[in-house]
């Protein structure tokens, strides 16, 4: 997914990736790390934080200027696309040059209008199935789909 990053964004003279608390920033961070091996610009995380079942109030820390700049929103799973849209909000105050989308897994039905642009694992699930994806001291550690019964 670095490569792919990379490569679409060769020109670019820096690339932000805002992570999702807490598994997208862990992913962040891992994607980051292998950035710095292909791309030549400079690379910065920040954490994104929101709660996911009342997500009105996002927070991006530390705070910072992203108007003219390439901005990567990072999180574990795109389920039904809703927190990353909700956390595209504090952006829209600003103007980045590109808003781009990573997620570690994408599931299939999405309720939100929201395209993941760098996918790791692309899952069909039917609309009961969940995808969850498990972090331990800073590492993925594994992902499960759980159905609703």
């Amino acid at each position: 997914m670095a490569l792919e990053i990379a490569e679409r964004n060769y020109a670019e003279p820096e690339i932000i990736l805002l992570g999702i608390k807490e598994n997208g920033t862990v992913i962040a961070q891992k994607i980051a790390a292998e950035l710095k091996t292909v791309f030549k610009g400079s690379i910065a995380v920040f954490d994104v934080y929101i709660d996911k079942k009342q997500p009105v109030d996002i927070t991006i820390t530390p705070a910072a200027d992203f108007n003219g700049k390439t901005v990567i929103l990072v999180d574990d799973v795109a389920n039904s696309g809703r927190t990353m849209l909700y956390a595209l909000k504090p952006l829209l105050n600003q103007h980045p040059k590109k808003i781009q989308t990573l997620a570690l897994v994408e599931r299939t039905h999405k309720t939100f209008p929201v395209d993941v642009d760098y996918v790791g694992l692309s899952v069909s699930t039917t609309p009961d199935e969940h995808i969850y994806v498990d972090v331990k001291n800073g590492e993925v550690t594994g992902v499960r789909m759980v159905g609703e019964d």
